[in-house]
Order: C-alpha cells, then sequence, then structure tokens
C-alpha cells in the first residue's frame, strides 16, 4: 500500500521550510556540483589536450571560482554542523541556533574568499 499525497507543485513551492531547508537545498546542489565537477575534470584529463584547455579555461574563470568556492565552503561548514548535531543529539532541539553559528561562521570566510578572488580575477 503506497503512501498518497495531494500536495500540488504550486503548494510545494509556497513551502516556508526556512533555515534548514535552504540549507538542506545548498548542501545538496554543492554536493551534486562537487560531483560533477570532479566528474568533469578526470574525464577532460582522458579526453586529450584540447578538451583540457577548453575545461581548464572555464576553471580558471573568477565567475566560476566564485560560485565553485560559494557551495564547497558551505557544503564542509554544512557538514560539519550536521555532524556535530548526529554525535550530541541533544543539541538537535537548538538546530536553528546551529544554522545560525553556520551562517556567522560562512559568510565572514567567504566573503574574504569572495574579495580574494575578485581582486584576482580583475587583475588587482
Amino acid at each position: 500500500m503506497g503512501l498518497k499525497r495531494n500536495v500540488s507543485l504550486a503548494k510545494a513551492l509556497r513551502y516556508k521550510g526556512q533555515g534548514p531547508m535552504l540549507t538542506y537545498v545548498l548542501h545538496r546542489i554543492g554536493g551534486l556540483g562537487m560531483a560533477i565537477f570532479v566528474t568533469i575534470h578526470i574525464l577532460s584529463t582522458f579526453m586529450g589536450t584540447k578538451v583540457g584547455i577548453f575545461t581548464n579555461s572555464i576553471y580558471e574563470n573568477w565567475v566560476f571560482q566564485i560560485f565553485l568556492f560559494f557551495f564547497v565552503l558551505f557544503h564542509v561548514i554544512n557538514g560539519l554542523r550536521i555532524t556535530l548535531l548526529d554525535l550530541f543529539p541533544t543539541l538537535i532541539e537548538h538546530q536553528r541556533e546551529a544554522i545560525w553559528v553556520e551562517w556567522a561562521v560562512f559568510l565572514p570566510v567567504y566573503g574574504l574568499a569572495a574579495f580574494v578572488i575578485l581582486r584576482t580575477g580583475l587583475g588587482g
């Protein structure tokens, strides 16, 4: 017997999961993005010189580096938060506060890194 849910797409898009849902989605996008990046990076080494040069030119672009660093750093910090909550289950009741701490750590570190990437990428 299957589970039946009558949730329309419009109703699903109005879901307001707030912080936990945002971190869930960003964590999944970050993991998928890193997997795709590593796969393309490995495959491009086997495809030959022209493909390797083309993919490296994409990797060296400052826009790509900013996006990749955002998702990698967020994935790492969110993974640490998840690990801490798994190791200490009594802290799960403070999940929203842990998400605020996560953002408080992520934003300055990412801001500094994005500044350095932008300054270097724009010839500074």
